[in-house]
């Protein structure tokens, strides 16, 4: 019998400009943050440090994407749950 991987751990792994999702909401929301502060100013030094601001945060991220060790980001919930009761007695010797 066949066995297919399940779609979720290929959404895991999508990868859109080199960053994973989440990097790339980011990254999104520091290109959206930029625009709104180039529109509201008229200083042609703020609109450069916007585009150097995005330029340094993609390279950061991407950074960071390459070498995970950098952040250490620890899975939050259990691999396996289960109903078992808990007790304080411990069975090892």
């Amino acid at each position: 019998m066949k066995h297919y991987r399940v779609y979720r751990n290929i959404r895991k792994r999508a990868l859109i400009f080199g960053l994973p999702v989440s990097l790339f909401a980011l990254q999104m929301l520091g290109v959206i943050g930029s625009l709104l502060v180039v529109i509201f100013s008229f200083s042609f030094g703020l609109v450069l440090g916007a585009a150097v601001f995005n330029g340094a945060l993609y390279v950061l991220l991407l950074k960071v994407t390459n070498q995970p060790q950098l952040l250490n980001f620890a899975k939050v919930f259990p691999k396996a749950i289960s109903n078992k009761k808990t007790t304080a007695l411990n069975y090892e010797d």
